[in-house]
This record gives C-alpha cells, sequence and structure tokens, in this order.
C-alpha cells in the first residue's frame, strides 16, 4: 500500500459519515435513556419514544446506506437503491432544516445533548448530502419517483398518530394532536410534506443534472 497515494474522497466521505452518524446514535440513545429512567420511564416506553422521533429513524437509515457501501451483504441491498439513496437525501435536508428553523427556538441544550443534537441535526445531514452530491453515481432517478419517495414519511406519520392516540405523546409539537387538535396537525403534515416533495423534486433534479449527458434521459 502507498502511504502517499490520494485518498478516495467516496471512500473519506463514507468512513467519516459512518462514524458521526453511529457516534450521535449511540450518545443520543445513551442520554435519552438516562433523562428516561430519571423520569421513571421503563426501557420498553423509552424504546417505543425514542423510535418515534423522524431524525432518530432517518440517521439510522443514512449509517445503514453507509454500511451498504461497506460491506457487500445482500441484506442491504436496499440500502444500495437510488430511491433509496435519493428519499433519504430529501429526508436529512428536511430534519436540518426544520431543527434549524423551527425547534432550535425551542429548546436551550448545552453539554452532551447539543454535541448529540449538533451531530445528527446539521453534521451528519452535510456529510450525507456532501456524499450523495460528490461521491454517489447519478441519473437514476425519475420525476416519476417522487411518490415512492414520499411513502416512508406518510408511514411514519400514520404510525406516529396511531402511536400517540394510545400513548397521548407525541414527538413533535407540530403533530401533538392533545394541544393542537387533529385538523391543524393535519394542517401542518401538509405544510411538511409539500416542503419534502419541493426537496424530493430538487433531489431527482440534482440527480439529472449531475448525471452523464448519455444517461440523463426523460423518464
Amino acid at each position: 500500500m502507498n502511504p502517499r497515494a490520494p485518498i478516495n474522497p467516496r471512500t473519506l466521505l463514507t468512513w467519516l459519515g459512518l462514524l458521526f452518524g453511529a457516534a450521535g446514535l449511540v450518545l443520543q440513545f445513551i442520554l435519552s435513556m438516562q433523562l428516561a429512567f430519571a423520569n421513571g420511564r421503563d426501557f420498553p416506553g423509552f424504546l417505543g419514544h425514542f423510535l418515534a422521533f423522524y431524525t432518530i429513524l432517518t440517521n439510522a437509515i443514512v449509517v445503514l446506506i453507509y454500511l451498504s457501501e461497506v460491506l457487500p451483504t445482500s441484506r442491504l441491498a436496499l440500502f444500495r437503491q437510488p430511491v433509496m439513496r435519493g428519499l433519504t437525501a430529501a429526508s436529512i435536508a428536511l430534519v436540518a432544516l426544520y431543527v434549524y428553523f423551527v425547534l432550535r427556538h425551542l429548546n436551550v441544550l448545552g453539554g452532551l445533548l447539543l454535541l448529540a443534537d449538533t451531530i445528527l441535526h446539521y453534521i451528519c445531514p452535510a456529510l450525507y448530502l456532501l456524499w450523495w452530491l460528490g461521491a454517489q453515481p447519478h441519473g437514476s432517478l425519475r420525476w416519476a419517483n417522487l411518490s415512492v419517495m414520499l411513502l416512508p414519511t406518510l408511514v411514519y406519520f400514520i404510525y406516529v398518530m396511531a402511536r400517540g392516540v394510545w400513548v397521548q405523546q407525541y414527538p413533535y409539537p407540530i403533530l401533538n394532536a392533545v394541544e393542537l387538535g387533529y385538523p391543524q396537525v393535519l394542517v401542518n403534515a401538509i405544510y411538511m410534506s409539500v416542503a419534502l416533495a419541493v426537496l424530493s423534486l430538487l433531489v431527482i433534479a440534482l440527480d439529472r443534472a449531475l448525471a452523464p449527458r448519455q444517461v440523463a434521459v426523460d423518464g
């Protein structure tokens, strides 16, 4: 191995994203579990609440996408699909934008909580978007993929609302049907869906623009 050989940008971004993503998720898991136990919640209750956050689920998918790059196993084949990687780019961008423009004004964090928040909401989205833009082969996405790219978030919304009916707890203020009522929650969900659709269309447009000329055909 030549120690002076240049580092492949794709490999560097993959490992950086994987390390930051895994570290951020583990740190947030430990801190959230400690807080939950301090408030008298049991482990199943904590785990259900932890996995109800869009941020956690999206960052977990990002980690699996990086793992699919470094591990050849067929079990990770789904995370090598261009549509999966594209919808994750749109979703992780939505995470960063929502936290920056809305959530950061609602909570004052410090110490390790601030570190975990920064990793999952800013560093990981930035790294993944750079990886997707610069290191991901392009030209496979089509405009018709939009509905598929929105589907996971729709499933997430249905799951969170159904869980909320059961436990009377919601991961985000805009989804809190107890305080806002279902009509307002539906309006909020429509706003977020429109934002995600715009980001997804932007991802598709970028994928087509970055494709080799002979691949960027209409579809």
